[in-house]
């Protein structure tokens, strides 16, 4: 349960990199169980995620009211004025009228690109360059929080933050963040940032659970590079002492540090094996060694795609 109350899911589904049959994909997930699903405006699928939900409740698998819905705002939207029209146009292409859950999908400000000119805007500007705004976190929060005034949202969120923006957001927020966003896999254990955000009653998701891999694919060197987790022995000896798949493995540890997990797959018989990743306990050994496996290695990192925005430095 969240800190307004709002109960979600601790696994849910996750959006990113899902760029073909996304209705259909989003379909088959609700008909498999899920019931939380985690998109953004820089995924650019929400108009098809919502044609995979309106099918769903339409055919009478679910209602608007049993599902959460999961988006977040951009880099290029911070600025006060911006803020509420780009979430009315997201809605507008989810087909809801509420998001359960709008992140703060980054802690930086980038300058405004109509989204009618390029979607998604993406980290550069029209001109193909990296240029900051000048909107600081507490005016975009501040816009953020009039959303849920206006019934926009139930929750709001951030995604990204480090301890100390954070402590900074509570001098000011009328509306605490409901949940934090972050990085965490085995590699980046995130131990102390868990910590903090959980004594300030705000829940946790992890991304990119499985490390390495979600980045495989977009040819990343650190991550080719990196010895991937699914085959690492740690994680395939305690797969296997389980009788589990080390994907299912990998969100236990997770979902046993008390955090919710959004992993993704096109595969159906993985989708239910991830959905029902908490039907088994790790013991303390087993988590310490997992946990033992940390780098502090973040593979989502902008200043390495980027070149600037040292956001985690």
């Amino acid at each position: 349960m969240l800190n307004n109350g709002l109960q979600i899911p601790q696994v849910g589904f996750g959006l990113w990199k899902i760029t073909k049959n996304t209705a259909d994909i989003v379909y088959d997930a609700i008909k498999a169980g899920y019931r939380l699903f985690d998109g953004a405006f820089d995924y650019g699928n929400e108009k098809e995620a919502g044609v995979g939900i309106k099918r769903a409740i339409d055919e009478g698998i679910v209602k608007r009211e049993d599902l959460i819905i999961v988006s977040k705002l951009w880099n290029t939207f911070h600025e006060k004025e911006r803020v509420e029209p780009i979430t009315r146009q997201q809605l507008e292409w989810w087909g809801i009228n509420h998001f359960d859950v709008f992140y703060m999908h980054f802690p930086v400000a980038l300058q405004y690109v109509d989204p009618k000119m390029k979607y998604p805007t993406g980290w550069k500007n029209l001109d193909h360059r990296v240029q900051e705004s000048q909107a600081t976190i507490q005016e975009t929060w501040q816009a953020m929080e009039r959303l849920v005034d206006l019934g926009l949202t139930k929750s709001i969120g951030i995604s990204n933050f480090q301890g100390s923006l954070i402590m900074d957001l509570l001098r000011y927020a009328r509306i605490r963040p409901a949940l934090l966003q972050v990085e965490i896999h085995p590699y980046l254990t995130q131990d102390s940032l868990v910590k903090y955000a959980q004594s300030e009653n705000i829940a946790v998701t992890a991304y990119s659970t499985f490390g390495p891999q979600s980045f495989v694919e977009l040819k990343w060197d650190k991550a080719i590079d990196c010895p991937k987790l699914f085959e690492h022995s740690v994680v395939t000896e305690i797969a296997s002492a389980h009788n589990k798949t080390p994907a299912q493995v990998l969100l236990r540890w997770a979902t046993q540090r008390g955090l919710a997990v959004i992993p993704k797959s096109t595969h159906t018989a993985r989708l239910v094996q991830n959905l029902y990743c908490t039907s088994f306990d790790l013991t303390p050994d087993q988590m310490e060694r997992i946990s033992g496996l940390n780098r502090t290695l973040r593979f989502n990192n902008p200043v390495d795609y980027l070149g600037c925005l040292y956001i985690f430095a």
